[in-house]
C-alpha cells in the first residue's frame, strides 16, 4: 500500500491481492470487455486492448479468432507473434439492423477453427463481444445441443439492450448438419 502524504492524508494507492496485501499495477490482470469462458479451452470477449495483454498471456492462448474485417492492429499482432498465438481473421461487417448480413459460410469456417482442439485455448472476439461473437457462440451452442431458449438467454446476457432479433433468427436457422461430424471432445456438454 502506498500512502499519499502530499496533503497529509493517508489514502491507499494501487490494488490489493487476494491476501489483502498491496499489489503493483503491473500485477493487475485486466480482462477484455465482455470476457467470459465459453467452454473448456474456449473464451469470448470484445476487442482486446494493450491493457489486456497480461490477462491474455495468463490464458496461454494458442489461437485468436477475430470476427472484425479491419486490419488487425499492430500492437495486437506483435503481442500474438511474440507469444506464438495464431490469428484467424474472419471479417464480418458489424452492420446495424435492418441491413444485417451474417455470412453463414464465414460462421461455418470460424466454427471449424473453434471445433479443432489443436487451436485451443482459443479466444473469439469482435469489437464489443456482443453480436458477431454472440452469433458464433450461439451456433456453437446449437452444436452442443443447447435448447434455443438457453442459447438466446446467453446471447442476450452479452448483447443486453442491443440484442438483435436478426442475430437470434440467424442462430436459430443456422444449418449445423454439416458440422455434426466434428468431435466436441473439449466440451463438458458432450455425452
Amino acid at each position: 500500500m502506498k500512502l499519499d502524504s502530499t496533503n497529509g492524508d493517508t489514502k491507499p494507492s494501487g490494488s490489493f491481492t487476494e491476501g489483502g496485501g498491496a499489489a503493483d499495477d503491473d500485477d493487475v490482470l485486466v480482462p477484455p470487455l465482455n470476457f467470459a469462458v465459453v467452454d473448456n479451452g474456449i473464451f469470448r470477449s470484445g476487442f482486446p486492448e494493450p491493457a489486456n495483454f497480461g490477462f491474455l498471456k495468463s490464458l496461454h492462448l494458442r489461437s485468436v479468432i477475430c470476427l472484425c474485417p479491419e486490419p488487425y492492429p499492430e500492437p495486437n499482432s506483435e503481442f500474438l507473434k511474440s507469444h506464438g498465438i495464431r490469428l484467424f481473421q474472419f471479417g464480418i461487417d458489424g452492420c446495424k439492423e435492418p441491413f444485417v448480413n451474417i455470412p453463414e459460410d464465414t460462421i461455418r469456417e470460424a466454427l471449424k477453427v473453434v471445433l479443432d482442439v489443436r487451436n485451443h485455448p482459443v479466444l473469439i472476439h469482435c469489437k464489443r463481444g456482443k453480436h458477431r461473437t454472440g452469433c458464433l457462440v450461439g451456433c456453437l451452442r446449437r452444436l452442443q445441443r443447447w435448447c434455443l431458449s438457453s442459447v438466446f438467454d446467453e446471447y442476450q446476457r452479452f448483447a443486453a439492450a442491443k440484442a438483435r432479433v436478426s442475430d437470434q433468427r440467424f442462430i436459430e436457422l443456422f444449418d449445423i448438419s454439416c458440422l455434426k461430424h466434428y468431435p466436441l471432445s473439449f466440451s463438458c456438454s458432450r455425452k
